[in-house]
């Protein structure tokens, strides 16, 4: 079988050839640490089978396989990230290889590939696979939200357990996490915060407060309609905006 191979690591580019060459079961065609340039060549070579690095600077694996287009390679991805050994590369057909590649699960590639070349068994499903994958990524990513935040008080800095906090708010253009035991100061404004505060455990109440959720120990409706929350803590009561009552509501499921 015709081989082409692209990582970004030229290490790992000679040793995966090197393997490669001593199977005895693949001609390399070609192979390259520049996935445009790896691009233009696979379109001239039209190898059997790609093995192909996921994660690379400018153009990751997947990239490389939707600017490519038709036809296409079987594929066998590389990776050193486990990750991306997912169940979805096997019901495509498509095969991977954790680096550093290992004796044995190259052979299996091979002998995967082979199969499929002779009609033995079916092609996957690439596009499938790929928008899967993206998919699968995207979940992954999830945003990192505030686990702490810090309050500097003259020449020493506090930290504070975000989830310690039952609320931030501001009052004479200063904000302030309060705790069950201390209200601490803050360098950082409600909007900033609410940019970097998880939207499961926090809501926006009014223009200058943020509740967490898990502190919230009754709803109720107070005068003139207004909706009040009483916290964990059953002295502290909070207010919330007119237009805010409805998210809220929706927050705490009612």
């Amino acid at each position: 079988m015709r081989a082409y191979l692209v990582d970004d690591e030229p290490l790992a580019v000679s040793r995966l050839r090197r393997m490669l060459e001593q199977s005895g079961r693949v001609q390399i065609v070609g192979a390259s640490s520049d996935p445009a340039r790896a691009l233009a060549d696979l379109r001239k070579s039209a190898p059997d089978v790609l093995f192909l690095d996921i994660e690379m600077p400018g153009m990751s694996g997947f990239d490389l396989i939707e600017k490519l287009g038709e036809p296409q390679p079987l594929v066998v991805f590389t990776t050193a990230y486990d990750q991306y050994a997912l169940e979805a590369f096997k019901v495509n057909s498509i095969d991977y290889l954790l680096k550093p590649v290992e004796r044995t699960s190259l052979d299996r590639a091979l002998a995967k590939t082979e199969r499929i070349l002779h009609g033995a068994e079916a092609r996957g499903d690439i596009q499938g696979l790929l928008a899967q994958m993206r998919s699968l990524l995207e979940a992954q990513r999830a945003p990192e939200y505030l686990s702490r935040v810090t309050s500097r008080v003259g020449d020493k800095v506090e930290f504070v357990v975000v989830a310690d906090v039952t609320h931030f708010y501001a009052k004479d253009k200063v904000t302030f996490a309060a705790t069950a035991g201390k209200h601490h100061i803050l360098n950082l404004t409600i909007a900033e915060l609410e940019q970097k505060l998880d939207p499961r455990h926090w809501v926006r109440i009014h223009r200058s407060t943020l509740l967490n959720i898990d502190a919230v120990k009754e709803l109720y409706t107070w005068f003139g309609g207004r909706l009040m929350v009483r916290l964990k803590d059953a002295r502290t009561e909070l207010q919330v905006a007119r237009e805010r009552a409805s998210e809220v509501r929706s927050k705490l499921g009612v």
